[in-house]
């Protein structure tokens, strides 16, 4: 039983390690030496020697052709000699050519068995003891067709360790006694194939592409990476879709392979999050996030940033006034790359805090001693002191402005149109004054940091001849006076 095991084990362990290599569009040749048992209507059967040669093409990866030609010896005896068969020593030397279609089994496999049908003919002469020919020293044919099984396993690409064991079927009249049926041999025979040329189904350089399927592509068959991009030519067919010709497919500045492996983009993309700039600008130049189209989280895309806006990418609050650059130019319609917009003192985001206009340097706080502002939109109850809802937002914007500024000292002044008495309207004008220090003071100011002044009618901004005009003299102002 070990005796059968061993070699079972020596092919199954051969068909593991060996290369496997494909038959289709590759010539071989092949020499091969055996035994031969020769089949007749002689009585006892001798082994002979035998000799191949092997010319064959692949026709596909499972059929191959092949011409089968060499020479075999074969031999026979019979005892005891009758008046049939008055011999009792044959031997024919036989050449035989065939042409036979071989089928593989595995196709592409390191061990290749196969199977084998073919037809042709065979030259032969016979002798007997003494080297005499029967019946004489000229040459017969005989039909030859030979069926059997083989395997090559590939010792490398181009060469092949081949066993094959066949039977050959001849003419009846081989042995020189007819009406017996066909005469045949069989035979076993062990040599080497060797393999010419490229199989297209062959992968030459292990890249996942055949050769042919690289031959169709353009690709180099000797290189597993044609475009030497790190992606393999089979990979970048298959699995990336990408050109494996062209190391960088979208033209994105980034060859595939990094795509793929580093940056994790889409080979296939120039801009993988849509933000405006290519892949390998926002890697190489920018050094953004190719994956993500606002990097800094600002509200700006980096592709806007770059182009538009002129601000850092990769700095949420370019101008370092602590306002992200997509709020100053979406919410307030501040410049990104100015802290202070409209040149006022105060910063934009200092002015968005306390509520007034950073793009307005009339309501900066603090203000020059001696420069005045108006606070429209105070109000107070027709021919009253009494302040109104609708002037409580404009206040509020005063009152952050000295809390933020405890050193600032203001004046208040009231004015008023002209209609009614001078008197009454400089009493009013006094009254009004003193309720918005009041309002103030009763909200955390100093009282001794606010004084008051009074005009009535007498400081007019435009004339009193018009509704407008006396709305606008109708107001409260702010000095600075520290």
């Amino acid at each position: 039983m070990l005796r059968f095991a061993i070699p079972l084990f020596l092919i199954a362990f051969l068909a593991e390690v060996l290369p496997a290599q494909n038959i289709d569009g590759r010539w071989t040749i092949g020499p091969r030496g055996g035994v031969n048992l020769w089949v007749n209507s002689l009585s006892e059967i001798k082994p002979g020697p035998g000799a191949e040669l092997e010319i064959g093409y692949g026709l596909s990866r499972s059929l191959g052709l092949s011409l089968l030609t060499g020479w075999e010896l074969l031999k026979s005896e019979q005892d005891p000699v009758s008046a049939t068969i008055p011999y009792g020593f044959l031997k024919v030397d036989g050449i035989p050519a065939s042409l036979v279609a071989k089928w593989y089994f595995s196709p592409g496999q390191s061990f290749a068995p196969y199977g084998y049908v073919g037809a042709g003919g065979m030259f032969f002469k016979r002798r007997t003891t003494n080297n005499i020919y029967v019946p004489q020293d000229e040459w017969q044919t005989s039909m030859h067709i030979p069926v059997g099984l083989g395997f090559h396993a590939f010792a490398s690409k181009d060469v092949a360790f081949t066993i094959d064991v066949s039977y050959r079927f001849m003419d009846a009249w081989t042995d020189y006694v007819e009406g017996n049926g066909s005469d045949g041999y069989a035979t076993a025979k062990a040599g080497l194939n060797f393999f010419v040329g490229r199989s297209p189904s062959d992968d030459a350089d292990m890249d996942g592409l055949t050769n042919g399927e690289e031959g169709k592509l353009g690709t180099n068959r000797e290189n597993p990476d044609s475009d030497n991009d790190a992606l393999k030519d089979g990979e970048e067919v298959k699995t990336t879709l990408t050109n494996p010709a062209n190391p960088d497919t979208d033209g994105d500045g980034l060859n595939d392979g990094a795509e793929v492996n580093m940056h994790k983009t889409d080979p296939k993309k120039a801009d993988a999050d849509g933000d405006g700039l290519s892949d390998g600008d926002e890697v190489l130049k920018h050094k953004t996030n190719p994956l993500k189209p606002d990097t800094d989280d600002d509200g700006l895309t980096d592709g806007s940033e770059i182009s538009i806006h002129r601000t850092d990418p990769l700095k949420a609050d370019t101008d370092g006034d602590a306002l992200p650059d997509g709020d100053e130019i979406n919410k307030h319609k501040t410049n990104p790359l100015a802290m202070d917009t409209d040149g006022g003192t105060v910063s934009d985001s200092r002015e968005v805090t306390r509520g007034t206009d950073p793009t307005n340097p009339e309501d900066d706080i603090p203000v020059k001693v001696g420069q005045v502002i108006i606070l429209e939109g105070v109000t107070f109850k027709k021919g009253s002191a009494e302040i109104t809802e609708e002037s409580v937002p404009t206040l509020e914007r005063a009152l952050k402005g000295l809390m933020e500024y405890p050193d600032v000292e203001v004046e208040i002044a009231g004015h008023t149109d002209n209609t009614g008495s001078r008197k009454t309207n400089l009493r009013l004008s006094e009254q009004r004054a003193e309720s918005v220090k009041n309002w103030l003071a009763n909200r955390g100011i100093d009282p001794r940091r606010i004084t008051t002044s009074f005009y009535g009618p007498d400081k007019p901004l435009v004339p009193n001849d018009t509704k407008e005009g006396r709305d606008k003299n109708r107001r409260i102002e702010f000095i600075r006076t520290k």
